[in-house]
């Protein structure tokens, strides 16, 4: 602007920072040692272009440079940081736009190529632009849980289909037991219309009650599904209002289900003969003539219900598997401080080799260490090792990972060091480039069994670049992702690292305490050291659990359904074959009048359970086999077709089958002979 920087700030912003007065505008923010004029409050309910991350202060991206000064990423080419957002003409179509966009992508292209590697360049020119519709804004937490969430809500489906079944099952067995009462009414006058209307009245008042009590449900499961998918460090902010389009698709299946699982018993009325309703009055098998299509979906529910227990076991077990892996360095004890400081590049690493050394001494610390990234912190840099001309790997397989380290950085994350030395005060800037690499890197490019002394290059933009002495193996360790292998790592010592960002994350291993009791204490240190330096602290564990954020959102809502699949599954065979067992309460009568014993009824009953249980599970499992190769994708650990899994889930909703359909065979078994023969 004219008058200098300017900068435009959140609505929360203002309220939290200004108390939401008119003056605001005008104030001066100072931004990385740079001052930013307010000119202007964003709506209320605008967070910023991306959905899930909340912005406060929103900056022109010509002042980047003022920032970050040296280290602007406004010109570097293998820097992807940079969203591009375009609003098209009234008359224009996406597909006009990108067929214009396209006519100049040459021009952008070439006046943007990257400097590093000639199949890099090559794959940057021919790779096309896409343009895709911003109505729904852009989000990473959208490409992230976009297909567990659309697995969720198969499960949810599913969850509302062993619902409808169970509801229209218990409806349907109420109907028949109700067939003398439906055939009084029609034989002092009431219409078969009017009785079909009063099933569905019930229907339609179970299904707005149940739709009721899910909205006020979802009001609170939003908001704690929005708490799983936030951590420590990274708050996701999602607005989740149960507006017209929720409302809408809620009384749509309400309705859908009201029809569902109310048209079955209204049928019943419309072949009931007054007749033959008052004489079956006290005798049973009228009634189970008509079982048939109760039986089918106690066998749906049965079936539908292993698929889900299937489900959660198979995502409760692929996060037990990650979270109980071997990463190859103790999570516990650590406190990690990412610092960031005002110090000019040059000044950088001293700056943060100050704070290393005045944190180590802090009290309660055993070690301290800083690096560019910690383990499973999502950050990564990575470079390409020079091989052989005729080293059979590929372009990917050359890659390995880097992360620039300081003395005492393994002892820190207890990482086992099993040959060679440790970074320490020989490798200093200007000395000869040295590197510590873990046991992947070494099999991979060194394929020696003693590496120590080897040299090695990484390739740099016109070819070999700089050459490392190896002083030091690692054990393997995760790198990103608990879901990756151990893949090639080399340390670099922080001394010698020529491109240091502006933060680093300063690691700190307890000696005894809990780590987040050192905030106290590493704060007091940072600040004596380098009073300008922003921190921001968390734990080792929580980087790890917040890592796992998909796969506990996984596990948690696929047990949370698939307990709820089992309960109804449970229910709704109990109630069968409770209402099973009420039109032949007199066959029971007289088969323990001529001496059947209460076992042998017990029996009697559990037969037909237990054929129902067992075509269900025949189908379920045939079902899910089917299904789990659809999840192969969000396992860990184990294969998706693993029986172990199969037959742990069917042996848990057989038990809980047969606990259902005991409850109404035991009290059956109870009936007196004497009471019975006398309704008969």
């Amino acid at each position: 602007g004219p008058d200098g920087p300017v900068a435009v700030i959140s609505y929360p912003f203002w309220q939290r920072r200004f108390g939401g007065a008119p003056d605001a505008i005008g104030r001066t923010l100072s931004i990385d040692r740079a001052t930013f004029t307010i000119v202007g409050v964003a709506a209320r309910g605008f967070s910023g272009p991306e959905v899930g991350r909340s912005a406060d202060i929103l900056l022109p991206l010509r002042t980047e440079d003022l920032v970050r000064g040296r280290e602007s990423l406004l010109d570097q080419r293998l820097s992807w940081w940079l969203n591009v957002m375009l609003r098209l003409r009234p008359d224009q179509t996406l597909a006009q736009a990108a067929a214009q966009l396209h006519g100049v992508q040459d021009q952008i292209r070439l006046a943007t190529m990257p400097a590093d590697g000639k199949d890099l360049r090559e794959r940057y020119l021919v790779d096309r632009f896409t343009l895709v519709p911003a109505s729904s804004g852009r989000s990473a937490l959208r490409a992230r849980y976009e297909l567990p969430l659309q697995a969720l809500m198969v499960v949810v489906a599913l969850v509302l289909l062993i619902a409808c079944a169970n509801i229209a099952n218990l409806l349907l067995a109420r109907a028949t037991a109700r067939r003398h009462e439906l055939g009084v009414r029609l034989a002092l006058g009431a219409s078969r219309f009017r009785l079909s209307r009063q099933l569905l009245a019930e229907s339609v008042l179970l299904a707005a009650a149940g739709g009721a009590l899910g909205l006020l449900f979802a009001r609170w499961g939003s908001r704690a599904l929005v708490a799983q998918l936030s951590t420590a460090a990274n708050q996701v902010h999602l607005d989740l209002p149960l507006d017209w389009r929720v409302l809408s698709f809620t009384l749509v299946v309400c309705a859908a289900t009201a029809i569902l699982f109310g048209v079955a018993p209204a049928l019943t009325v419309s072949s009931l003969s007054p007749n033959d309703a008052l004489k079956e009055r006290g005798r049973g098998g009228s009634g189970e003539r008509r079982a048939g299509v109760r039986q089918a979906l106690v066998v749906l529910q049965v079936a539908l219900s292993l698929m889900l227990v299937v489900t959660a076991s198979l995502f409760t077990r692929s996060f037990i598997s990650l979270t109980t892996r071997d990463a190859g360095f103790d999570r516990r004890g650590v406190l990690i401080a990412s610092v960031t400081l005002r110090e000019p590049a040059d000044l950088r690493l001293a700056g943060f080799e100050r704070l290393r050394e005045a944190v180590a001494a802090s009290p309660g610390v055993a070690t301290a260490a800083t690096s560019f990234t910690t383990p499973v912190a999502r950050a990564g840099w990575n470079t390409r090792i020079v091989v052989a001309p005729d080293s059979p790997l590929g372009p990917r397989e050359r890659m390995s990972w880097v992360n620039a380290v300081s003395p005492g950085w393994f002892a820190t994350y207890g990482i086992r060091l099993t040959g060679g030395r440790d970074i320490d005060g020989r490798d200093r800037p200007g000395s000869p480039r040295v590197a510590l690499v873990n046991r992947a890197f070494a099999r991979r490019f060194l394929k020696e069994p003693n590496p120590i002394g080897q040299r090695f290059s990484e390739q740099g933009p016109s070819g070999e670049g700089e050459q490392f002495e190896v002083i030091g193996i690692v054990e393997d360790t995760v790198y990103r992702s608990l879901r990756a292998p151990m893949e090639p790592i080399m340390f670099l010592p922080t001394t010698q690292w020529d491109r240091p960002g502006t933060t680093i994350a300063l690691g700190v291993r307890s000696a005894g305490a809990p780590p987040l009791s050192l905030i106290g204490s590493v704060g007091d240190a940072i600040r004596r050291t380098d009073p300008t330096a922003s921190v921001t602290y968390f734990t080792l564990s929580s980087q790890l659990d917040a890592s796992l954020a998909q796969d506990r959102l996984l596990a948690t809502l696929s047990t949370f359904f698939g307990g709820l699949a089992l309960l109804l599954a449970s229910l709704g065979l109990y109630g069968v074959t409770a209402y099973s067992v009420t039109p032949r309460r007199a066959e029971i009568g007289i088969r323990m009048a001529l001496g059947a014993n209460r076992a042998a009824v017990v029996r009697m009953v559990l037969a037909r359970v237990g054929l129902l249980v067992a075509i269900g599970l025949t189908i379920g499992i045939g079902a899910s086999a089917w299904a789990s190769r659809f999840l192969a994708s969000f396992l860990y650990g184990f294969k998706a077709s693993d029986p172990v899994m199969f037959a742990a889930a069917a042996l848990v909703l057989a038990g809980v089958a047969g606990v259902a359909g005991w409850l109404p065979a035991r009290r059956a078994a109870r009936v007196d002979p004497t009471i019975v023969m006398r309704e008969v």
